[in-house]
């Protein structure tokens, strides 16, 4: 959507907020007692904002016309987010210290640190839907319909965002420390992870999937590369050419910073090929090719299963977001 069409849908949209807005906060205090999902609804928004999706969408287009990157980072802010204390927008959350509340984000925790990005686009999302709907859309919310606009974008599937999310007025960093799995997870610890918050095997996989995009820096991945556990070799579970590419990208003392595509074919494209990339040990993190390469595990079926059936895939994806 070009950015003259967002502005009209947020001007279209603005019509009904005049007589709108008091049912707006109604429904936010009647949300529930709890952050996060209570009671969520796929028409939360189809009387007092019905053009906030359209809204996130058209800033979203706008991003990706300069960093192509955003779309997967977009989805990863949505998963962090909802693996600490639920979906409720903690991740969005500025240290603050203050004589009523205390403030320790989780933009600092170990996952996040230097890592998770989109925070500006968010921003930009929200003034947009300000503008549009002043005080109705909450920022979990946002980063519930970013997240969908951002796969549907890429080309992957789309699905109905259930909406009505509150947003937290606090974080957890210490509980994103221990939550969030790190990519030198093996397939037990990432089993664990996802258990602790209701997800099994098959929505691990399909989760893992959002790696057919983006990019990931090589401190995520540079221990597989050198001296993997200690032993003074690489990791063996890496295709061996995959790894000289590697090396040349991440050298031994090099700039961690520096990126590499999860997906080296398709790096844009929300797609089935990270699963192809695992099966021929092309794996970016260990955590990724844990799923493939573990002696007798069950994920290995699974991967299978999407490699050759995209379909499968997207629709177990989506079946996670219902």
């Amino acid at each position: 959507m070009p950015p003259s069409s967002s502005s009209a849908s947020q001007n279209n949209c603005s019509i009904k907020i005049s007589v709108s807005i008091l049912f707006a906060i109604l429904l936010i205090l009647c949300a529930g007692a709890g952050y996060g999902e209570a009671q969520l609804t796929t028409t939360f928004y189809d009387e007092v904002c019905p053009c906030a999706i359209t809204t996130v969408r058209g800033v979203i287009l706008d991003a990706l016309q300069t960093d192509p990157r955003i779309a997967a980072s977009l989805t990863r802010l949505h998963f962090h987010d909802c693996f600490v204390n639920g979906c409720d927008g903690s991740i969005l959350l500025d240290n603050s210290s203050s004589t009523s509340s205390t403030i320790d984000s989780e933009k600092a925790a170990f996952a996040n640190n230097n890592s998770a990005r989109g925070f500006d686009v968010v921003d930009n999302i929200k003034t947009a839907l300000e503008t549009a709907c002043p005080g109705v859309v909450s920022c979990a919310d946002i980063l519930a319909i970013a997240a969908e606009e951002s796969v549907s974008l890429s080309g992957g599937p789309s699905w109905t965002v259930l909406l009505g999310r509150r947003d937290s007025t606090t974080a957890n960093r210490t509980a994103a420390n221990e939550a969030l799995p790190a990519p030198s997870f093996t397939l037990d610890e990432l089993k664990a992870s996802f258990a602790a918050i209701g997800l099994d095997t098959t929505d691990l996989v399909a989760l893992s999937g959002a790696h057919t995009f983006g990019r990931a820096k090589c401190q995520s991945f540079s221990n597989r590369l050198y001296d993997f556990n200690s032993t003074g070799l690489p990791d063996p579970t890496l295709n061996s050419t995959y790894l000289e590419t590697l090396r040349e990208l991440c050298p031994q003392n090099g700039n961690a910073s520096v990126l590499a595509n999860f997906d080296p074919s398709t790096p844009n494209t929300f797609d089935g090929k990270y699963f192809s990339n695992l099966q021929v040990r092309k794996g970016l993190l260990q955590s990724d090719q844990e799923l493939f390469s573990t002696s007798g595990a069950d994920t290995i079926n699974i991967v299978n299963n999407f490699s050759v059936n995209q379909s499968a895939f997207f629709e177990s994806f989506c079946e996670i977001h219902d």
